[in-house]
């Protein structure tokens, strides 16, 4: 499965960045918590180069805490200092003027050292879309001046923002690279939200959530929806497809005949597991990342 997904205002985006950077002091990577190695952008290190980088792991209150904490631990051994963040409540946000400030701590006592006042920090943000960037540069400027929105592609043009005296951001449209050959990763971005349903089989996408979910939280499963008897894992998209019935004959999704409604069943999965009702869950690991 090869998935193409790269709108216009994207390639826009990507240009804008390069002509844009030679203004920048440092890049807030934005990554889902929940799925930290698939939401990364491999563009992104291309596009901004040596530039000092900050990755913030946002929607950590939708993560499992521990697979955050093993994340954090696997990126900070990669060089890049990393910092865990809710932009909808706000958790950890206000730390990142600080973090900037310690990641630009040279060249701050150079201009000092110079005589010179350190102008504010221009820092660009980057993200596949939906990750929270809106909402994040909302939370630091504390109203309302980027769109937001629980689907992919809201913002579309750049605009700089300026966060009291220290800090002006360089806002910038979800940047999805143009193609991805990995499936699992595809499935781990629909699952989340990041790619727009109508891309992937929203079935499909469902039974792979429930395959991880099987292994790693059966518990929950069994919890939120009454199920009984649930395997230790599923071997097969057929196994996938009976748990996703039997949750579906739980929940009322029933068509004409009796049947389940398979894809009304999946919805119902799925938003569950982005508004976090199954709790809170991380859908990859760093060792399965290399």
């Amino acid at each position: 499965m090869t998935i193409q997904w790269f709108p216009g205002h994207m390639t826009r985006a990507k240009r804008q960045i390069e002509e844009k950077l030679k203004l920048i002091d440092v890049v807030f990577e934005l990554l889902d918590a929940r799925i930290p190695q698939s939401s990364r952008n491999p563009m992104v290190d291309e596009l901004t180069g040596s530039k000092p980088r900050l990755v913030l792991l946002n929607k950590a209150d939708l993560a499992d805490p521990d697979k955050t904490a093993e994340w954090a631990r696997y990126f900070r051994s990669k060089g890049h200092m990393t910092h865990a963040i809710d932009s909808n409540a706000g958790t950890g946000v206000k730390d990142l003027t600080g973090k900037a400030k310690e990641l630009l701590e040279e060249k701050i006592q150079r201009q000092i050292n110079k005589g010179m006042k350190p102008r504010p920090l221009r820092a660009l943000i980057v993200g596949i879309p939906n990750v929270g960037k809106s909402t994040l540069i909302n939370r630091l400027a504390g109203r309302n001046i980027a769109l937001t929105g629980d689907r992919p592609g809201v913002t579309k043009g750049q605009q700089w923002i300026r966060f009291g005296g220290d800090l002006e951001l360089l806002d910038t449209p979800g940047i999805l690279w143009p193609k991805f050959d990995d499936p699992i990763a595809g499935f781990r971005l629909a699952a989340t939200g990041a790619i727009k349903e109508e891309i992937l089989h929203i079935d499909e996408v469902a039974c792979f959530v429930l395959k991880v979910l099987v292994e790693q939280y059966g518990g929950v499963l069994a919890d939120r929806y009454g199920l009984t008897d649930l395997p230790s894992e599923l071997p097969d998209m057929q196994a996938a497809v009976d748990v996703l019935e039997a949750i579906g004959r739980r929940r009322g999704c029933i068509v004409g005949g009796g049947h389940v409604d398979y894809e009304k069943a999946a919805t119902l999965l799925l938003r569950d597991l982005r508004s976090g009702k199954l709790g809170r869950m991380t859908l990859e690991s760093p060792e399965s990342s290399g």
